[in-house]
């Protein structure tokens, strides 16, 4: 399963906007950052603010920012809201398809579950459970006097 490039921008935006939740974001900063459409960021965006997601503010200073909390935004209805289908093959289209299999196929229901396995992980997930955790574990470097004996050296 493939998502749509829709998809992953949308799920791009919100990773940018998590890590960066104490400030506004611009809409160019992203398609910067990511070598993407700015216009096709715009209806991410857009469709992103219609579902609540994300709080849009127009003007010099705007930008866009989570409306949401990290853990209250869950990765399942993200993908659901923004991809088309779910079809895994013609077969699960609604009219069938004309595959002589069809009848008695066994490939569609074990791809049936394989849907349902991949968006069941997705729902116990969380734009929180995703984003980069801050690395604490650097020290902050030390500069030390030299001592006599090295200056003289």
């Amino acid at each position: 399963m493939r998502l749509t490039t829709f998809t992953d921008y949308t799920l791009r935006t919100l990773l940018h906007l998590g890590m960066h939740r104490e400030r506004l974001v611009t809409i160019q900063e992203i398609a910067d950052l990511h070598g993407i459409s700015k216009n096709h960021l715009m209806k991410v965006v857009y469709q992103l603010g219609q579902t609540g997601v994300v709080e849009t503010l127009r003007g010099r200073n705007g930008g866009l920012r989570l409306k949401l909390e990290p853990e209250q935004i869950n990765l399942g209805a993200i993908v659901r809201a923004t991809e088309t289908d779910f079809f895994m093959a013609e077969c699960f289209a609604p009219g069938g398809s004309d595959c002589g299999l069809s009848p008695n196929c066994g490939l569609k229901p074990v791809l049936a579950d394989a849907t349902r396995a991949y968006l069941d992980v997705l729902d116990r997930q969380t734009l929180a459970s995703v984003l980069p955790v801050p690395r604490t574990d650097s020290a902050p470097v030390k500069f030390y006097p030299r001592s006599e004996s090295e200056q003289a050296a």
